[in-house]
């Protein structure tokens, strides 16, 4: 009798020791930094100040360029960098990795140390095969669980998400840029950075009527939020709230309702899904 008391005594502290110990966990797995993701294009000033607001550089802070997306990295750099120390006197250097260069402990702790880290635009596909299960992508994403803002355009917004659209169609062989076709199982996609788990990420998305491309992706995986950002406009990504700032609009598709795939040629019909348009200032939340 006595022991059957104190089991039930101590059983209600064990279970708040459980809470107690998964709510850690799961503050622990709250990244403390913000990701900027812009969708191609050209890249205002006005733009460009934001970004470095929402990085809330230090005096002692350094900018970090990953150029490894684009045939011409040194271009890229340069092209990113005459922009921006007009803006902003804190150091910015290139990283352009490699297969052999992913393995140096000096930059990749060099990389985890950036307040602000820009992806350039280009071949997003390019970018992951050199990032791909090494200590970039670690670096990477401890910087941004540490605080740090990761910022990317055109490819670099791409890679943002854990489920990568690599602009190629599995039933057409021939690249598309504006994917002509809403078929079941033609859409690629391959592993990204994973810093946005809960959406995925398409660009140049108005210039390019890539509608058809995000709603392929949303019948792929029903349970994540489609994310199409414009050129020349950004997310600024805070946690699961969403901001959108430039000069265009970003179009938000979720929640796809009766979704049938058809036997004959892939066809797909969805019978509803939720569709939002934003603009600057406006915000938005995902899971």
């Amino acid at each position: 009798m006595k022991n059957q008391f104190l089991f039930t005594f101590s059983f209600p502290k064990y279970l708040l020791l459980l809470f107690l110990c998964t709510g850690y966990f799961l503050q622990a797995q709250t990244p403390k930094g913000k990701l900027f993701i812009i969708g191609g294009g050209d890249r205002s000033d006005a733009l460009m100040k934001q970004a470095l607001a929402v990085a809330d550089l230090g005096k002692k802070d350094f900018i970090v360029v990953l150029p490894m997306s684009s045939e011409e990295p040194d271009s890229s750099f340069i092209f990113f960098k005459t922009q921006m120390v007009k803006l902003t006197s804190n150091p910015i250097v290139m990283l352009n990795f490699n297969r052999e260069t992913a393995q140096n402990k000096t930059l990749t702790d060099s990389l985890q140390k950036a307040k602000l880290i820009f992806i350039s635009g280009g071949d997003q596909v390019r970018f992951m095969n050199v990032v791909q299960n090494t200590p970039i992508k670690t670096a990477l994403q401890k910087a941004y669980e540490n605080g740090s803002t990761i910022s990317g355009t055109s490819a670099g917004a791409a890679v943002m998400s854990e489920k990568m659209i690599t602009g190629n169609q599995k039933l057409q062989k021939e690249y598309s840029g504006t994917f002509d076709n809403i078929r079941y199982d033609n859409l690629e996609t391959s592993e990204g950075l994973g810093l946005l788990k809960t959406a995925v990420i398409d660009q140049h998305f108005l210039k390019r009527n890539r509608y058809n491309r995000l709603l392929s992706a949303l019948v792929e995986f029903p349970g994540l939020t489609g994310i199409g950002i414009d050129e020349s406009t950004a997310i600024i990504v805070r946690n699961n709230q969403i901001e959108v700032a430039g000069e265009s609009e970003v179009i938000v598709v979720r929640n796809p309702k009766g979704i049938v795939k058809a036997k004959q040629n892939n066809l797909i019909s969805i019978e509803s899904l939720q569709m939002s348009i934003y603009t600057a200032g406006q915000k938005f939340n995902i899971k």
